[in-house]
């Protein structure tokens, strides 16, 4: 779906444009470590979670589409995050607290992490305005069964960038495709090329009381450092074409309008639920937690011009 937008070589460098523009987004690595603000605050609470959500795999281990494994852990893992959210400091009343990057450290939302981004929050909004809420869980499973079956694609690393000066939010998660591919029992080598990139979904955001509003903009990708992208053609016109997909922006607000199956447009909100500077819970309308935390080895997220 999306995913296949983001499938392509590594681009030559790109030039980058002040931070008030909001055209395509770019990121560069990082190996700056921020220290954290608030490591004294409910330490035990978030040592606790943090050491389920390794143990979980962000939460992917927990999989009710297959089978009920880890259910009991996935349990205490919801636990913990009711208790942070006892425990949680007076939330901030500016969209400016939030302002930064934040990767995800773990969710409780089946069929997928990738759940976390504002397009697929929106689908599921408009399922429930519907009164369908039980269709976008029959969504959310058929996507995943088509886009990760036999392993044909695996979800990276998943983060939120908060551009509070441009009320703007960009969600971001890598999809790595044809990771391992290999005949059983007897296959010792791959069969076809690992590739991949980064979906980037922007949107508009705003704090309002405590609940984190946005409307999706559009889609775009980037490449991953590190990891390959598809190269449709050979020679110097696949470059071309390549670096042009790259910079592909989906409208999705456009296209979502004139549907004519959907209400209005392609809104969604989350509620913010805890928030120490250093960690950040919210709730979907379904009542799903999203954990995020400041990136230990940052991957900012630039803006290139158009």
């Amino acid at each position: 779906m999306l995913a296949a937008l983001s499938l392509l070589y590594t681009p030559k460098p790109l030039l980058l444009a002040s931070r008030s523009r909001t055209s395509a987004p770019f990121s560069v690595a990082s190996s700056t470590s921020p220290s954290f603000s608030s490591a004294s605050v409910n330490t035990e609470l978030k040592l606790q979670l943090t050491s389920l959500a390794a143990a979980l795999d962000r939460g992917q281990s927990y999989n009710p589409t297959s089978s009920q494994a880890y259910a009991e852990r996935m349990e205490v893992a919801r636990g913990i995050i009711r208790s942070l959210v006892a425990a949680s400091p007076p939330l901030p009343t500016s969209l400016d607290a939030l302002d930064g990057e934040w990767e995800l450290l773990f969710t409780d939302v089946a069929h997928g992490i990738f759940r976390s981004s504002p397009f697929f929050l929106a689908i599921e909004e408009a399922y429930a305005n519907a009164g369908a809420p039980e269709k976008a869980d029959l969504f959310f499973r058929l996507h995943e069964l088509q886009t990760c079956s036999w392993g044909i694609s695996k979800i990276g690393r998943v983060s939120q960038t908060i551009d509070a000066a441009n009320s703007k939010l960009y969600s971001e998660f890598d999809t790595n495709l044809l990771s391992l591919t290999t005949i059983p029992i007897i296959g010792f080598w791959k069969l076809l090329p690992t590739f991949g990139g980064c979906v980037v979904t922007v949107s508009s955001a705003k704090l309002d009381g405590d609940k984190i509003e946005m409307e999706v903009d559009y889609t775009t990708s980037r490449p991953v450092p590190g990891l390959s992208g598809l190269r449709p053609l050979p020679g110097e016109i696949g470059l071309k074409i390549a670096e042009f997909i790259w910079n592909i922006k989906v409208p999705v607000r456009l296209v979502w309008n004139l549907l004519p199956w959907n209400k209005g447009p392609p809104t969604c909100s989350v509620t913010l639920r805890y928030f120490d500077g250093d960690f950040r819970v919210v709730e979907d309308r379904g009542g799903q937690f999203f954990v995020y935390a400041r990136p230990i080895a940052p991957r900012p997220l630039k803006v290139l011009e158009s």
